[in-house]
Formats: C-alpha cells, sequence, structure tokens
C-alpha cells in the first residue's frame, strides 16, 4: 500500500542518493536544457543505463529549484499507480512547498501515466520524463500527448563520446600520422568495449550481463507477459551472433519453435522497443514488398552483443557495420539495405528518394573483397542515380572517382550531425 511517509522515505533516500560522477559531456545535452524554456514535456528515451538519469540529474543541477523528483524504478514503489499522484504532488508541497518543473524518472512502470502527466501540462508545470520503452513516444500516448511534447532518444556513449570518457581530443588535425593511429585503436576498443558509461568505468562484465537480463525480463517478458522467456532470449542471442546478416522471419520461426512468422516479428518488436536490438529493411518504394522482404538487425551495443552472442574472436566485420548503423541510427536518418544484383549495406532515404549509399568493409586489401564491395555500391549507385558513393573501412583512405573511401574514425567522429551534413562529414 502507497501511503504518504512511504513516499516521503522514497523521496528523501533518492535525494540523499544523487551524487553525480565525473561527467561525460553528452551531445544532446544543450539541446535538451534549451528545452527548458518551452512548455512541452520533455521526454527521454532510451536503453536501461545509457545515462538518461545522469543527464535528467545534470538538467535537475543547472535549472534550481529542482526538488520535485522521484524515480520510479525502485521496488518500493510497485504498487504505485495513476490514483497515487495526488498523493505524490501533496507530499511534494509538504517537503518542498511550490514549484513549477517536475522530474519524473523510469515513468513507464506506472500505468495511465500519461492522464496525470497531461494534468500537469494543462496547469502550465514543466515536466521531464524518461524511460526505457519506445511506447513512451507512440501507442501509449494516446491523444492525452501528442503534439505536446519534445522527444530525445539517449543512445550509450557514441564513438566521440567514448573519446571524450578517455580524454582523447577527436578535434586533433586529422591528417597527423599521431592522430590517424590514435584513432585506428581507439575505434578497435571502442569495437570491444561499447559504449555504456558504467561499464566503462568498472569493465565488470556480471554488470552487463545483469543488465542485459534486466532488459529481457522486465522490459520485455514480464512487461508483454510472455508465457516462455526461451524464445526471447534465443532470438536476442541469434541476433547478437549474426549481425548484419539477412534473415526472414519465417526461418527464425522454425528455429525458435513460434507458431507463426507474426510472432516472430512481436518478437523483434518488443526488442525494438526496448531498444535493444534494431531491424533493418530492405529497400522497396512498395511497403507491402517491404514487409515481406529479408531483414537485417544490429544491436545497441557491442560489449553487450559480445557477452551475449556467439560469434569467431578474430570477426569484427559484423561490428564494424553495427557501430556505423547505430551512428546513423543517432541521426535518425531513414536507412535501409540494398539488394539488386549485388548488395550494399546502407541506404539513407530523404522523402522518397534514395540520397546516399554507404558500403562498409572491415579492410579492401583483398582484391576480391575491393571488387565485391566496389561492385555492391555501384549497383546502389546505378539502381537510383547516385552521382557518389561510400566505403568505410577501419583505416583505409582514398578516393577512386565517385567513390570516397573512409575510415571509419573520421565518420563516427560527429555522430550528432544531421542529414544535410552527412556528405560533408564523409569527405571530411
Amino acid at each position: 500500500m502507497i501511503t504518504k511517509l512511504l513516499l516521503k522515505q522514497v523521496i528523501e533516500d533518492q535525494s540523499e542518493q544523487v551524487s553525480l560522477p565525473k561527467l561525460v559531456p553528452r551531445k544532446k545535452l544543450d539541446d535538451i536544457i534549451a528545452s527548458h524554456k518551452s512548455k512541452q514535456i520533455t521526454i527521454l528515451t532510451g536503453i536501461r543505463r545509457c545515462g538518461k538519469s545522469i543527464i535528467l540529474q545534470e538538467i535537475r543541477k543547472m535549472c534550481a529549484p529542482a526538488n520535485y523528483y522521484i524515480n520510479f524504478d525502485d521496488e518500493r514503489l510497485m504498487q504505485f499507480g495513476v490514483s497515487d499522484f495526488q498523493m505524490l504532488m501533496e507530499v511534494f508541497l509538504e517537503l518542498f512547498g511550490p514549484e513549477d518543473v517536475l522530474y519524473f524518472d523510469e515513468i513507464q512502470n506506472i500505468s495511465s501515466w500519461e492522464r496525470f502527466v497531461r494534468r500537469l501540462y494543462d496547469q502550465g508545470k514543466k515536466v521531464y520524463i524518461t524511460g526505457s520503452n519506445a511506447n513512451l513516444l507512440s501507442n501509449e500516448f494516446g491523444t492525452h500527448l501528442t503534439g505536446r511534447h519534445i522527444p530525445f532518444t539517449i543512445f550509450p556513449f557514441s564513438f566521440s563520446e567514448y573519446c571524450d570518457q578517455l580524454g582523447i581530443d577527436t578535434q586533433k588535425s586529422p591528417h597527423s600520422t599521431a592522430t590517424k593511429v590514435r584513432m585506428i585503436q581507439t575505434v578497435k576498443s571502442y569495437l570491444k568495449e561499447g559504449g555504456f558509461p558504467y561499464y566503462l568505468q568498472t569493465k565488470e562484465k556480471d554488470y552487463l550481463r545483469l543488465l542485459y537480463d534486466d532488459i529481457l525480463y522486465r522490459d520485455i517478458i514480464v512487461r508483454y507477459q510472455l508465457p516462455n522467456h526461451k524464445p526471447m532470449r534465443e532470438l536476442s542471442q541469434f541476433v547478437a551472433s549474426n549481425i548484419g546478416k539477412e534473415m526472414s522471419f519465417s526461418q527464425l520461426k522454425n528455429m525458435l519453435g513460434l507458431s507463426s512468422p507474426t510472432t516472430v516479428k512481436e518478437y523483434f518488436n518488443y526488442l525494438e522497443k526496448a531498444y535493444l536490438i534494431f531491424i533493418l529493411n530492405q529497400y522497396s518504394p512498395s511497403l507491402k514488398k517491404q514487409a515481406y522482404m529479408s531483414k537485417k538487425a544490429y544491436f545497441i551495443d557491442l560489449a553487450m552483443a559480445n557477452l551475449v552472442g556467439f560469434r569467431p574472436l578474430d570477426d569484427d566485420s559484423g561490428y564494424l557495420e553495427n557501430i556505423v548503423f547505430i551512428a546513423l541510427k543517432r541521426r535518425e536518418l531513414d536507412i535501409f539495405f540494398h539488394k539488386g544484383k549485388k548488395e550494399c549495406d546502407f541506404l539513407i532515404r530523404s522523402g522518397r528518394k534514395i540520397t546516399n549509399a554507404i558500403q562498409v568493409s572491415l579492410s579492401l586489401d583483398k582484391p576480391s573483397t575491393k571488387e565485391r564491395e566496389m561492385n555492391g555500391l555501384i549497383d546502389a549507385m546505378e539502381t537510383y542515380n547516385l552521382p557518389t558513393g561510400t566505403i568505410i573501412t577501419l583505416e583505409e583512405e582514398s578516393n577512386e572517382g565517385n567513390i570516397d573511401i573512409i575510415p571509419v574514425w573520421k565518420f563516427l567522429k560527429d555522430p550528432e550531425i544531421g542529414e544535410s551534413d552527412l556528405k560533408i562529414e564523409f569527405l571530411s
């Protein structure tokens, strides 16, 4: 049972726990802080432990007074329901007096929370929300918050944030030999260590295992009331073991022992809503055809994928493709892959037009590999009438007519750029 005494205890305990570690500047922080001037509800979503709560605490430091804060990811609040929000407001008022800004962490744990937040919005309050499920930005809103919020998706550390965490200056001259060597070495480390902030501080693999289990069970199996956890676990392991490889829902149905391809599709949807994996569609101008075409999948974080999946120790090609995909995803681009006469890893669509084709290869040192990657890119360029294309490698850099070959660290150095800057970044 939720009582005022319990709420006061939780609020005071959580207030005492707030102790910010040494912060790595997040690339979206300035934009999030700028939203403070708007009456719109600011919503931070992303996978568990990617840094949303730390960002929220940083905002609170800059926007004092900021005492109206509660984290619903607390076992003492398991019985908290939408009817208890009024009591929570009374407790805030009794403890701190009137304030106009409220901060709700992991609010997706409370059913029908959006009704209460809408009431606060209508009263002119500024509300910040974090959540670990993409439904915060979709169907759970219904008609209550549509058009009344500013969304921000938070990922684990980008490559540039990873460099900041290590104290590496990514703005040094990209033409010096020392910079190139350091950047290539750092990319190799990033492929293994990923970007979860706490893991990078501690390197505790048990932390990643527990985090993965927490996401799988709390955010998926319990949330969607799945009767059997085994297929979901096997599906996530399959993705981690087959990053960037083509697959079909029909084939996976038999492997997982599920009833239909539709069930497999639903399971993938649950994994995407929890931000654990992302599905990439093969491009077709027909949405109906796209639905039946083969798919590819990528993992949110490579350290976790390495822990969860099974792959050869020397197989970094899929991992390089994964970090390029996540960087494109950060930029909120419309991404597909191409399969025509040949294959190309990524297509970027703007409106109804394909504007960029990108191939990813660990190395082009073998003539057969270079021929395959070039032919796949050229096939995409010819199919979509593109004047130029890009191949991203681990360390090679050159220009071959209308095809630019660039090292991945140059592409990753500023992963928050917009689509309009995409070509400039490839050529820098």
